[in-house]
């Protein structure tokens, strides 16, 4: 089954977020979701971006998100697929494969 490429964004920052104490770091959840989405859908082309944002960023509807979580409206690491946000803070496997799974992917 062919499907459009879904693109996921892990937004972060080098810094743990305060009440994520134990939680693996932004980079961290960037390169586990990269692994475990390899892994459950392999062969299922996507593209995943991590974002820091303590760095600047030029796309807008990325600094809106940003600066959001900048503004504490928002926990990090956020992650978003397609636009939409599938978790923020402690990010679970669970709502990322559901996300996938409702854009045509299919576990291998």
């Amino acid at each position: 089954m062919s499907q459009t490429p879904v693109t996921i964004e892990v937004y972060g920052a080098e810094v743990i977020c305060a009440s994520c104490v134990n939680a693996p770091s932004s980079k961290d959840t960037y390169e586990w979701l990269q692994a475990a989405i390899s892994r459950k859908y392999p062969e299922q082309p996507f593209t995943i971006t991590y974002i820091d944002i303590d760095q600047e960023v030029t796309e807008s509807r990325q600094q809106e998100i940003v600066e959001k979580i900048r503004e504490d409206e928002y926990f990090y690491p956020l992650v978003m697929i397609n636009n939409e946000m599938i978790g923020e803070g402690h990010i679970q496997l669970k709502p990322v494969f559901n996300a996938l799974e409702t854009h045509g992917y299919q576990a291998g």
